[in-house]
């Protein structure tokens, strides 16, 4: 199908038409951002030109947006950003997409600290940098470094920290490396922070093509005897670099939280703390490293 006009109500028409799979409230949200996108316009702007005509060059940017989703492409991709924690975004292939579970998060970590003091802190296997970024529009007076090991991501995470105007300090390593931890200074962080591969490869079946076909597979999956290697790893360190009683969060596969839980008392970390997300599931955890004296007692 084609438009058959070039207003407003046919895109609406064009977009039931061709993409029945998601409801109307999707339809409408995607033609306005797709609008707002291409036009340049405020949200003022799409409330009051409702008798607006596009050009040619408008539709064509239409048809090839409403080409894309039907390939399973994510919107996010399509439109080539994202909302994040009040932040636009830019999203790819490159990173996973921010999702809503990931802002709660960061909403959690800035609402526990004070807006007016400086803390030191760590963002590991940071993808996008969306939860980096978060915490520091929230916390304008942290020092805030990220971790990743692809390069991809890191220019990603360049391109997203010049677009929000903010600024961090990326490192490269590989965080299940013992020795990358190495460029850290020990007890000298307040924050850890992370939300790591986590997904066992034998779950792949039951996940959307979109994801699996647009996502970077290595900062979903874990191997299947491995699912808590990446948490393992940053529990251990996190307990030589965190400050006596900084905190450590993580974002979590919401089958595996007894598990984290456990791995984190392992590591003598104690206050551990399960959050669910808006839509009821364990997806985050809290914990604080112990002070010396507390670990003298417990020893």
């Amino acid at each position: 199908m084609f438009l058959s006009k070039n207003d407003l109500p046919s895109l609406k028409v064009y977009f039931a038409k061709e993409l029945p799979a998601f409801s109307l409230s999707e339809q409408q949200l995607m033609i306005k951002q797709l609008i707002l996108k291409r036009l340049n316009w405020s949200d003022v702007d799409f409330m009051l030109k409702k008798d607006v005509l596009f050009s040619e060059s408008d539709l064509l940017y239409f048809r090839n947006a409403v080409k894309r989703l039907q390939n399973n492409e994510p919107f996010q991709h399509v439109i080539g950003e994202v909302e994040f924690y009040g932040l636009i975004l830019k999203s790819d292939k490159r990173a996973l997409i921010p999702r809503p579970e990931t802002e709660e998060l960061v909403d959690w970590i800035a609402s526990d600290y004070s807006l007016d003091e400086k803390y030191r802190v760590l963002d590991l296997c940071s993808g996008s940098g969306c939860i980096a970024l978060g915490i520091k529009s929230g916390l304008k007076n942290a020092n805030v470094d990220c971790v990743e090991w692809s390069e991809e991501a890191i220019r990603l995470i360049e391109e997203n920290t010049a677009k929000s105007n903010l600024e961090l300090n990326i490192l490269k390593f590989d965080v299940l490396n013992d020795g990358s931890y190495s460029i850290l200074e020990e007890n000298s962080f307040d924050v850890w922070v992370s939300n790591p591969p986590y997904i066992p490869f034998s779950d792949q079946s039951f996940m959307d093509e979109n994801v699996l076909d647009f996502e970077p597979e290595m900062a979903l999956f874990v191997k299947n005897d491995e699912p808590f290697v990446f948490y393992e790893m940053i529990a251990k360190q996190a307990k030589l670099f965190l400050k006596e009683k900084g905190n450590l969060y993580f974002e979590i596969h919401e089958k595996y939280s007894k598990d984290v839980i456990l791995i984190l008392q392992d590591y003598n970390f104690v206050n551990i703390e399960l959050r669910k997300d808006l839509q009821g599931r364990d997806r985050m955890i809290k914990a604080q490293k112990v002070s010396s004296q507390h670990e003298s007692e417990r020893s």
